[in-house]
């Protein structure tokens, strides 16, 4: 998968003709018609894309073979896949999702932290959830709390902000 990226996914059919609701997971949401052909996550199937119009704040579009309302609706929910090298070169400080999940974390002074399961965003910004054996963490994906992330090494350096509501030892 990692010749992949997930840039969109199916919300559900549009009409009665095959069209879908489309969620694009792009910088700008009509560049994923550039991308295709698309691929289902195990590569087993793949799709021609025509964005046909906006939705509401979303895209509609039909998917190469879906012609009926009912085939759409059964894609509801389903993830569409890029082959990267069609997808454009990020700048220094830009990542895809896909590259962070799976980095050990450690912090500033090199404690394993442990590592990336997933990244969310739910409209405040990037988190990275951080799993580790003892539990796990949340941590915003800012310059601040993230200084560095080396691919090349697949290590995040990190400064988590302080938990205010733990307890300072010195404070008895």
């Amino acid at each position: 998968m990692a010749d992949r990226i997930c840039v969109g996914a199916i919300a559900g059919a549009f009409g009665v003709k095959g069209e879908v609701r489309l969620k694009s997971f792009c910088a700008q949401p009509e560049a994923i018609a550039a991308y295709a052909p698309l691929w289902s996550k195990d590569g087993s199937r793949s799709f021609t894309l025509r964005l046909t119009r906006g939705s509401g704040g979303g895209l509609t579009a039909r998917l190469s073979g879906i012609t009926t309302k009912e085939e759409a609706d059964a894609l509801r929910g389903f993830e569409l896949y890029a082959d990267r090298d069609k997808l454009p070169n990020l700048p220094d400080d830009e990542f895809y999702h896909a590259d962070l999940i799976g980095l050990e974390v450690l912090d500033t002074s090199g404690r394993p932290l442990g590592r990336v399961k997933a990244v969310h965003n739910h409209g405040a910004g990037d988190f990275l959830e951080i799993t580790a054996p003892g539990g796990g963490i949340l941590l915003p994906f800012t310059k601040a709390a993230v200084p560095t992330v080396d691919l090349t090494a697949g290590r995040i350096i990190a400064d988590p902000p302080e938990d205010p509501g733990a307890e300072d030892p010195g404070d008895e």
